[in-house]
This record gives structure tokens, sequence and C-alpha cells, in this order.
């Protein structure tokens, strides 16, 4: 479930940091967070984000929504999966 939970906070920042993108379309010398999401050894996912040299490129960040909605849902999904799973467990044993 740690992965889960790490993975739904990468999600998080990634969508803020396209918020930040998509807010600031029109703000002269803004230069655009591109944010890559990396899993690790420690069974966690984080975020990583630096900045463009460039602005905003709006249909990358609008488009970004979809994936950043997909790794939501499956989190969600996997993590309230493990804890019926854990109930089940839980009852049998009872």
């Amino acid at each position: 479930m740690q992965i889960n939970v790490s993975s739904l906070n990468a999600h998080n920042n990634w969508m803020a940091n396209n918020a930040t993108n998509i807010a600031n379309v029109n703000t002269k010398d803004y230069k655009a967070i591109n944010t890559v999401l990396k899993d690790d050894t420690s069974n966690s996912v984080t975020a990583s984000a630096t900045k463009s040299n460039s602005g905003t490129n709006l249909t990358k960040d609008l488009t970004n929504q979809i994936p950043i909605k997909v790794g939501f849902d499956a989190n969600i999904k996997a993590i309230k999966i493990q804890e019926e799973t854990v109930g089940s467990i839980l009852n049998i044993l009872v």
C-alpha cells in the first residue's frame, strides 16, 4: 500500500505543477515546470520537477491531466482492493 500512497502524492505534485503552468500561460517570461514520475527501489514513487527553458505548452499540460487522472484512479482502486483483502483475511482468522 505504501507504493500506492507515494504514487498518489507524486501524481498530486504533477497535477499541481500542471495547474501552475496552465495558470501562468499568459505570464511574460514564465518558465514552465516539467514533471517526471520515478519509481525507486524503496517501493515508492516520486515526482521530479525541473524548470523548462520555455513557457507553458498548453496542449501538453492539458492532455497530461488524462494520465494523472488514470494514475489517481488506479492507485485508489489498488488501495481499496488491499483493504478488502486484509478485511477478508481478518474475517477468516476470527
